[in-house]
This record gives structure tokens, C-alpha cells and sequence, in this order.
């Protein structure tokens, strides 16, 4: 989960204000290049677990076995904290709202997200994903949190579709009507993780501890019901240095790590600047897929990337 962006994951979208904020007017610019530089490098991580996801399913892993990365190992990462915070409670979030969280957010998520991937290309999860995230935030916001809707937001919610369309159009002409079906598993993931950022704003919860929260519970709930219904087998194929590749790239780099500088980026240049990088997530996507993968968009998913950025540019103006 991408804490205090617009955009999830990925991840990245409208998140929950960060606890403590600092004025940025006045901080020391040294500190203002180093929150900045941790808002880049959490897209980075984003970016690079989506790559790693797809490099996954291509090499024989399922959707479930990289959501076993994602979260078994960010979950033992984050144990501790929420053993302190306490369990029985979910670390004061109250169990049951720390389950549907879990359910909007942790593996199933996770799952939606990855199966895009067997039957799209990188660039469309890349795209795709985070404007549907974006575009379900503001639909929320406004109906549910009673968020004013901007001429600038509006057309920057126009401008995305507009980008969304495109990538129909590339699955359509360059890769064939299967691609639809992978399209709309992104968008379910989009809508799902606006579904949770929604909630966490209208409970007021602070995104990191509701981070921490589902990453253990998906280490409790998620891992048995894993090792039950869908086993080893699939990772034991593929080796332990592939298994290990996405431990870093799930479990750690787009999970703990993208979390805490995320955090930090927007602790320090306020909520709504830190949001802007979530806007870095799709390019990053593509040009690590391309430099990983050797997968090159086409021209038509290049073109809806720009009209996705020139979109969240005007959905992030104040």
C-alpha cells in the first residue's frame, strides 16, 4: 500500500494526512531535497515491484504466490510494531475495520492487481491502475466525503479517461480482446485500493499504522489460507534465487520501504505536495520494465501515459 498518495501503488491516490507535518516554508533546504528525493525513490520502488510482478507471472508465479511475497515478508518487518501497538485490537483501528481493510488492500488486491498481468502488458498495469485509483478517489471524495470538485479536478478526471481510453484502443489493435479482461482486473485493483483510502480518511486513520495493520493481518489470515489452497509448488519451480528477487521487490522495496519514504516525503513538503509524486509511478513503471524486460510500450500506451500525467497534474492542482 502507497500511504499519503494519490496514486496506490503502487502503487498511488488520495490518501490519509501524515501525523506530524512540518511547515515546508520553513525548513532547511537540505531537508527539503531529501524529502524530495524519498518521494522519488518511493514511485521507484512502485515501480519497480510492478515490474517485478509482471517478470514474475512471465517466469511461472501466480498472482497468489506474489502476494505471499508481498506480504509474509512485510508483515514479519512490521510484527513488532503492531505486537506493541496491540493486536487484540488491531492497533486500536478495532479488528473488524482492520480486516476490511485487509480485504480493500492487502492480498486481494494484491491478486487483482498481478492477474492484470497474464493478460496485459506492463504499460497498461502501469497506466491503468493508478487512474482508475485516482479517478474512484475523486468519485468518493466527493460523494462520500463531501470533498468540493474543482473545474481543474474535473477536467483532470476527463483527462484520464481520456488516457484510459487509449490503452483500450492498444489492447484492441496491437494485442487482442484478451487484453480487455486484464485491463479490467486493473481497474478493479484501482477501484478497490480508492475504496480503502477512502475509508482510512473518513475514520481519520494515520496510513502508516493502517499499513503495519494490514500487512500482519495478511501475515496471520493470509499466508495459512495461502499455504492451504494454493501451496509451494510454483515457487519451489521457479528457484530460490528468483523466490528471493521477489522478497526484496515485494516484500521490502514497494512494501516497508516505499511506506516509510512516502511517508516521510509527505510529512515534510505536506500532504498534498507528497502526492505529486505518486504522478512518477507509471513512467517509472515502463522505463524500468523496458530496461529489466526489454518491454517496450507501444506508441499508442506512451501516448495514454502522457494524457494520464497531463490528467493528475490537474487533479493534484490546488
Amino acid at each position: 500500500m502507497a500511504p499519503c498518495v494519490r496514486l496506490s501503488y503502487p502503487d498511488a491516490n488520495e490518501g490519509t494526512p501524515v501525523t506530524v507535518q512540518a511547515p515546508s516554508a520553513a525548513l532547511a533546504p537540505n531537508v527539503k531535497i531529501i524529502a524530495v528525493c524519498c518521494g522519488v525513490g518511493a514511485a521507484a520502488c512502485w515501480g519497480v515491484g510492478l515490474t517485478a510482478a509482471r517478470h514474475g507471472i512471465a517466469i511461472g508465479l501466480s498472482p497468489a504466490d506474489l502476494a505471499f511475497h508481498r506480504f509474509m515478508w512485510s508483515g514479519l518487518i512490521m510484527l513488532p510494531l503492531a505486537w506493541h501497538w496491540g493486536l487484540r485490537d488491531a492497533g486500536g483501528i478495532g479488528l473488524r475495520l482492520g480486516i476490511v481493510m485487509m480485504i480493500l488492500g492487502g492480498p486481494g488486491l494484491s491478486i487483482l492487481s498481478h492477474a492484470g498481468f497474464i493478460l496485459a502488458p506492463l504499460g497498461h498495469g502501469a497506466v491503468i491502475q493508478p487512474s482508475t485509483a485516482t479517478l474512484g478517489g475523486l468519485l468518493l471524495a466527493t460523494l462520500i466525503l463531501r470533498e468540493h470538485l474543482s473545474a481543474a479536478r474535473i477536467a483532470g478526471a476527463l483527462t484520464i479517461v481520456g488516457g484510459l481510453v487509449l490503452m483500450g484502443v492498444d489492447a484492441l489493435i496491437n494485442i487482442g480482446t484478451h487484453a480487455l479482461g486484464g485491463d479490467t482486473l486493473f481497474i478493479a485493483a484501482g477501484l478497490c485500493w480508492a475504496s480503502m483510502l477512502t475509508l482510512l480518511r473518513l475514520r481519520a486513520i494515520d496510513s502508516v499504522r493502517a499499513t503495519v495493520i494490514i500487512s500482519v493481518l495478511s501475515l496471520l489470515i493470509y499466508a495459512p489460507l495461502h499455504a492451504v489452497l494454493f501451496g509451494f509448488d510454483n515457487m519451489l519451480a521457479v528457484g530460490w534465487k528468483e523466490n528471493l528477487l521477489q522478497i526484496v521487490m515485494q516484500g521490502i522495496l514497494s512494501g516497508p520501504l516505499a511506506t516509510y519514504l512516502s511517508a516521510y516525503a509527505a510529512s515534510v513538503l505536506g500532504a498534498g505536495r507528497g502526492a505529486t509524486f505518486s504522478a512518477l509511478v507509471p513512467g517509472f513503471t515502463i522505463l524500468v520494465g523496458v530496461l529489466a524486460l526489454g518491454e517496450w510500450p507501444t506508441l499508442i500506451q506512451l501516448c495514454g501515459l502522457a494524457v494520464v500525467a497531463v490528467g493528475f497534474r490537474l487533479v493534484m492542482k490546488r
